[in-house]
């Protein structure tokens, strides 16, 4: 599901990427219209500004942003949040380890989005490959579609700390999920009545009516 840190910290090895953006210590922000090649750092966030074209996007500990319009290969880090913003697009996978996933309007990643520890939310947003989480909240917003399904792992493995609580899965009137809701741990499942999902798999969830 989440590339290995090891396999980051090798791809952040050189400080150089060809046509791309690369440093170890230090934020990069592509700026508005600008095209590139891969950007990555290790420690500091990365921000591709509105209308920014780049191949992948990679950083450790920091955030990633994509702001209105922009595109991306992959947009990938350990440690810090997601922000997919209005009406921009990653061709690939969205992931972290811990950090939350947001897409805003108009948005749309045609891979899937992972995560093990932090929310997902989505808000008039397309997904083309589903969404997997351990300890994730999960919210799917009215005119949001997620093709693929939602996967909630176990628990298990040295990175993966039982949670005080279920994970809350939401999905409000108006939003698809094309795609099995498999659940292989206890969650809390919250359904608009006009939402449409696929078929509930794995350990039965704790249903409840959204108003």
């Amino acid at each position: 599901m989440i590339r290995y840190v090891a396999t980051l910290l090798f791809a952040f090895s050189a400080v150089a990427l060809g046509d791309g953006i690369s440093r170890i210590n230090g934020s990069i922000h592509v700026q508005e219209g600008q095209t590139t090649g891969d950007v990555s750092t290790v420690n500091g966030s990365v921000t591709i500004g509105r209308g920014a074209q780049v191949r992948e996007v990679d950083t450790v500990n920091g955030s990633v942003r994509l702001e209105e319009r922009a595109s991306a290969e992959a947009a990938e880090t350990v440690n810090g949040a997601v922000v997919v913003g209005e009406q921009a697009q990653v061709r690939r996978s969205v992931s972290t380890v811990n950090g939350a996933v947001t897409l805003r309007p108009g948005s749309r990643v045609d891979g899937s989005l992972d995560n093990v520890n932090g929310s997902f939310t989505l808000s008039g947003a397309q997904v083309g490959g589903g969404i997997e989480t351990v300890n994730g909240d999960v919210f799917i917003g009215a005119g949001s579609r997620v093709d693929g399904g939602i996967h909630v792992d176990k628990h298990e493995g040295w990175f993966r700390v039982k949670p005080s609580r279920n994970p809350r899965v939401t999905v409000e009137s108006g939003a698809v999920v094309g795609g099995p809701l498999n659940f292989e741990r206890e969650v809390d499942l919250y359904l608009g009545s006009g939402a449409t999902v696929g078929p509930i798999e794995g350990v039965p969830p704790q249903r409840h009516a959204l108003p």
